[in-house]
């Protein structure tokens, strides 16, 4: 269990590291006279730079092992974070966002090493849970930074508000790099040990990230979890940037106030992404993928409503209790995409997982356009159309010896290889007690060759 507190741990760091900065932006827009375009541009390059990451994470994962990563990335994105204080133009905010930005690429290598370590009945619960309490940090941040810190620094500085912002960032990045430096030396890869050692004994075979990441990007399945987790993910980041920002523009809120109601979208991860991931697993023990396809379609159509809803609300009683559902939603969504994840491609995993979670990043980045150019009715009318259209595309998800979301039956699959068993035919087969035997124990089934082991056959 050491690997699952560390992965949800030091995920939550990354998350707080990546947005302590935003509760800060008012402050920083007004000292630094900035425009509402160049706030916006800050936000997305903070979410777009991670793209690239994430692509990059993936393959590597299934090469390096998620420890190693999860360290170099926690260490990379804390330099930035505590230079926050010399900042002193658009650029400047621009180019060091884009740096803190690295910790979102964190993401990969925390549902990868969940995946590696859970089996696939519990995957989606385990994932769940550590995505969720990981991103539990952008909301702990909104009020840790905004309505605690941010304040006890004012005090500490003769209330000069912007020395305040310009040394508070010290804080979580030095925290940051404590806990990069545990996680590299108490924790393990996988359940048999670090990947160095399994390649060194022999356990594990290398390979090839490009090839992985050529396999993992090839697979349709891996596009359609893209778009969707676009908007779910992404919309999460977006909401994180905006939030704070919206009840004070829109509200009149302070900069305290308005944060910590910002705070609550990011606070709704303590739960509702394990509990996403938790009805998925239900709803596969009695349905297969099927269920778990349903579960995630109706997830994100209820997002997709329920911004629309908000994008209404003209109270701010009404709009705080729209965003709880919403925010609801919209990490259900997200913990029911990464109980579909495993079951696509097994051997390429990592690579698939970078190329999902970058989707993400390329939502927010388009969200964040949105926001930047129109209003805020109008950004969020395109956020929750886009929502609901990409709710229909989980009809589109066939994956290999699984049934569709309408038509299609389960089969035996190895959950290593991702390969169908298939029975072999012998006379015993007449006897229906021995072939529900063999079935049970899977005794008398051959696997199917995966694509890998056809290629080096030819």
């Amino acid at each position: 269990m050491r690997a699952f507190h560390y992965s949800w741990s030091a995920f939550f760091i990354a998350f707080f590291i990546w947005f302590a900065i935003s509760p800060l932006l008012s402050e920083i827009r007004d000292d630094l006279r900035l425009t509402k375009g160049e706030v916006w541009t800050s936000s997305i390059v903070g979410v777009g730079g991670t793209i690239f990451v994430r692509f990059l994470v993936g393959p590597l994962c299934d090469t390096v092992g998620p420890r190693v990563l999860f360290t170099i990335m926690l260490i990379a994105a804390a330099i930035p974070t505590a230079c926050t204080g010399l900042v002193n133009s658009a650029t400047g905010l621009a180019i060091l966002r884009l740096f803190i930005g690295i910790a979102g690429g964190t993401f990969v290598t925390c549902q990868y090493w969940t995946s590696r370590m859970f089996t696939k009945e519990v995957v989606g619960t385990a994932n769940a849970l550590v995505g969720g309490w990981g991103n539990l940090g952008a909301g702990v941040t909104q009020l840790i930074m905004g309505s605690a810190l941010y304040p006890l620094f004012k005090v500490l500085c003769n209330d000069d508000s912007e020395l305040a912002w310009r040394t508070v960032c010290i804080v979580p990045a030095v925290v940051a790099m404590i806990w990069a430096i545990c996680l590299y030396y108490f924790s393990d890869d996988a359940p048999k040990g670090n990947y160095s050692e399994l390649k060194k004994h022999g356990v594990m075979l290398e390979i090839d990230p490009v090839e992985s990441f050529r396999i993992g990007s090839l697979n349709w399945n891996t596009w359609v979890l893209f778009i969707q987790y676009a908007c779910c993910f992404g919309v999460e980041l977006t909401m994180n940037n905006a939030a704070a920002l919206y009840f004070k523009d829109e509200f009149g809120q302070s900069t305290e106030a308005a944060a910590a109601i910002a705070s609550i979208f990011g606070w709704m991860n303590l739960f509702a992404r394990g509990l996403g991931g938790f009805i998925s697993d239900v709803s596969n023990t009695g349905h297969g993928m099927r269920g778990r396809l349903w579960t995630h379609t109706i997830f994100l159509f209820c997002e997709g409503a329920l911004v629309l809803f908000f994008a209404n609300s003209s109270s701010l009683g009404t709009a705080i209790i729209i965003m709880v559902f919403f925010s609801l939603f919209v990490q259900a969504a997200e913990g029911s995409s990464y109980a579909i994840v495993p079951y696509v491609d097994p051997p390429n995993m990592g690579s698939i997982s970078g190329i999902v979670g970058a989707g993400g990043n390329v939502g927010a980045v388009a969200f964040g356009l949105g926001f930047r150019q129109l209003s805020y009715q109008e950004a969020f009318l395109i956020m929750g159309c886009s929502i609901l259209v990409s709710s229909a595309l989980s009809v589109f998800i066939h994956i290999k010896g699984y049934s569709g979301m309408l038509w299609g039956e389960e089969q035996l699959v190895d959950k290593e290889t991702g390969s169908l068993i298939v029975p072999e035919v012998t006379e015993e087969w007449d006897d229906p007690e021995k072939e529900k035997a063999r079935r049970s124990d899977k005794k008398g089934f051959k696997r199917v060759p995966n694509r890998d082991e056809m290629s080096e056959d030819e």
